[in-house]
């Protein structure tokens, strides 16, 4: 099973995503890809690590998403990706490293046994940004986004915390 898991910042996305890992009964591995460059996103990542079960193993992944799926993905198991809209962050100004990475993911996923669940943002409903950068990080998010819902047997948009049913 591979699933995706949108919404918008404390839309309750990343809370439905530990609750059906936990829910699966598989072994769970989740795959952090925040980097606490400062104070404010090093607290960030402290309330998601303390409300995680501490018999779930922690991997950091902030750039090579798709080598830490294949190496972790097993039939007995729960990966839980936490989140996608990091993982292109940190990769947004290194383009050639950015379309290498996405192509890994989008060769990968179909391959991996397991259940897989995607965490990301959804930023395509706002305004269209000021500055470069943000249009561009909207757009590459857009498409990956499409070509994950394509992949994933079940997509899942969160909106207030409740969970709306796309596809699956």
């Amino acid at each position: 099973m591979k699933e995706l898991i949108l919404g918008g910042a404390r839309s309750g996305k990343s809370a439905l995503a530990e609750q059906r890992a936990a829910d699966s009964g598989l072994e769970v591995i989740y795959i952090a890809t925040a980097q606490g460059g400062d104070t404010e996103m090093a607290e960030r990542i402290r309330l998601h690590q303390e409300r995680r079960p501490n018999h779930w193993k922690t991997l950091e992944s902030p750039t090579t998403l798709a080598q830490t799926l294949h190496d972790h993905a097993a039939t007995n198991r729960c990966l839980l990706v936490d989140c996608l809209t990091l993982w292109l962050s940190n990769l947004l100004e290194k383009e050639k490293q950015l379309q290498q990475q996405q192509k890994e993911l989008l060769e990968t996923l179909p391959q991996l046994p397991g259940h897989i669940i995607l965490v990301s943002n959804e930023v395509g409903q706002g305004i269209i940004p000021l500055g470069e950068i943000n249009r561009r990080f909207v757009d590459v998010t857009g498409r990956l986004h499409q070509a994950l819902a394509i992949l994933c047997d079940r997509v899942t948009l969160t909106v207030a915390g409740l969970p709306l049913n796309l596809k699956g």
